[in-house]
């Protein structure tokens, strides 16, 4: 592993009701090295030392922190096979109701 690979940083995973997210922090020297009007394919970020598990989707550049990828992928997403899981799927929602205090009528 690369000394910048080693030094990325990954957030917490956070979620809403249709995705779970996550941030991953590059050095700014590896940073500097990345397309600057286009998203990254999953060969791109892997290949720069991002490593997660399948599904994850780069969706947005946060301009003002180019070096912050934003990542996103279906709440219910199988990190084995990155395909979801209608199981896994209907338990996550379950989960962030649950969290969220909201209720099914």
């Amino acid at each position: 592993m690369s000394s910048s690979a080693s030094r990325i940083e990954y957030s917490e995973k956070y979620a809403d009701n249709n995705n779970e997210y996550r941030h991953v922090i590059l050095p700014k020297d590896l940073a500097k090295t990345l397309p600057k009007n286009r998203l990254l394919s999953e060969s791109e970020w892997r290949g720069i030392g991002v490593q997660q598990s399948r599904g994850w989707m780069h969706y947005a550049i946060h301009r003002p922190e180019p070096h912050i990828l934003l990542f996103r992928r279906p709440l219910g997403t199988d990190p084995q096979s990155g395909q979801v899981d209608p199981e896994l799927e209907r338990e996550a929602r379950e989960e962030y109701k649950n969290q969220f205090g909201i209720l099914r009528k």
